[in-house]
C-alpha cells in the first residue's frame, strides 16, 4: 500500500508564510485564516505536507484498505488562489455554498482567491459542520468541537 504523502511536518507555519508566500494581501488572508481556524477548531496550526496548514486531524479507513491520517481543516496559499479544505458534502452544507460567495468547487477543497471575495461567517458554519461530521464519523483522537 502506497504511504500518504501528505503528513503533518516540524515545518514552522510562520516561516512557510513568509517564505512562501510573495502577496502581501494572499499573505494577510494566510495569517487571517490562521487566526479564524484555529478560533473554530481550538489547535494550533501546523504544516502537512509541503503547503499545506491544517489544524487538529483524524484518521480515515476508505473500503479499499487504504488508511491515514489529514487535518481536520485546512488550506494552502497557492500561487492563483488559495485550496480550502473545508468542505463536507453534508446535510445542509450544499444550501450554505449558495451563500458563501465568490468560489470555485474542487474535489475536495473550495478555491478562493481572496478572503473579501467570501462570507466568512458562512465560512464559519461550513467549517463547524465538517467538523462536526468528522468527529461523529472518524477516528479523532485529537477531534473536538
Amino acid at each position: 500500500m502506497a504511504k500518504n504523502k501528505t503528513t503533518e511536518t516540524e515545518i514552522n507555519v510562520t516561516d512557510f508564510i513568509n517564505s512562501y508566500v510573495d502577496n502581501d494581501l494572499k499573505k494577510a488572508d494566510s495569517f487571517k485564516l490562521i487566526e479564524l481556524m484555529q478560533s473554530w477548531t481550538g489547535f494550533e496550526p501546523k504544516m502537512w505536507g509541503p503547503t499545506i496548514i491544517g489544524f487538529g486531524s483524524y484518521h480515515y479507513k476508505y473500503a479499499s484498505g487504504h488508511e491515514g491520517d489529514a487535518p481536520m481543516l485546512g488550506f494552502s496559499p497557492r500561487k492563483a488562489e488559495f485550496s480550502l479544505y473545508v468542505y463536507s458534502p453534508v446535510a445542509g452544507s450544499e444550501q450554505l455554498l449558495d451563500s458563501l460567495g465568490k468560489f470555485k468547487m474542487g474535489k475536495a477543497c473550495i478555491y478562493v482567491k481572496k478572503l473579501s471575495d467570501i462570507n466568512i461567517d458562512v465560512l464559519e458554519k461550513i467549517c463547524k459542520i465538517t467538523i462536526a461530521y468528522l468527529n461523529e464519523h472518524h477516528e479523532c483522537a485529537a477531534c473536538r468541537q
